[in-house]
């Protein structure tokens, strides 16, 4: 996983409550075994006509938000299965970081195990920043803030082990590592 501190990037509205994983990645996208070549299905069902065609109304197809690395979307989001193809697609996509005012509990936690940062803002928060047009905003994992072009500055609660986790890029495995000195001795002894 890559580290997460810094993250400055325009930020995509997504202004839908409730988005379950089947609207992140639709089932019929669930045939591939890597972690990788979901984002190109991400949303598929509101970015594209049933001809396969972008739909121009639906915010991930505005060139504003190409480059995006930040989603802001209301509450409830990523509920639904426990689909982890939902943070792959994500962050294949380019997100690193999703705001929302609530997320389901599975979800949440497979972002974090994936190198996602999901952040926990109040519905007012939000939706003051799901109001503004091409806003650009920082997230800072190790002041734990988001702070707007505008000067906005919005704080955010995270686990200490999971803010560690991300902000040294590390998944179980990496952590385990960490501790390769020890398993070796203790396997020695």
């Amino acid at each position: 996983m890559e580290p997460i501190n810094e993250i400055k990037s325009i930020v995509t509205p997504l202004n839908q409550k409730n988005v379950d994983t089947d609207q992140i990645i639709s089932k019929e996208f669930l045939k591939r075994i890597e972690r990788t070549g979901f984002g190109k299905y991400l949303f598929y069902h509101w970015r594209f006509d049933a001809k396969g065609n972008p739909d121009s109304t639906f915010i991930l197809n505005d060139e504003r938000y190409k480059d995006s690395t930040i989603l802001v979307a209301h509450d409830n989001f990523g509920c639904g299965s426990s689909r982890e193809h939902a943070p792959w697609a994500i962050l294949d996509y380019g997100f690193r970081v999703v705001i929302a005012p609530s997320f389901a509990d599975i979800f949440y936690n497979n972002c974090m195990k994936n190198g996602i940062l999901p952040i926990k803002l109040s519905v007012e928060e939000v939706e003051a920043l799901l109001s503004k047009e091409a806003y650009r905003a920082e997230v800072n994992l190790e002041t734990q803030t988001v702070t707007g072009a505008d000067g906005a500055v919005y704080s955010f609660d995270i686990d200490p082990y999971q803010k560690k986790m991300l902000l040294n890029g590390w998944d179980e495995i990496s952590l385990t590592f960490q501790y390769e000195d020890h398993i070796k001795a203790f396997e020695n002894k």
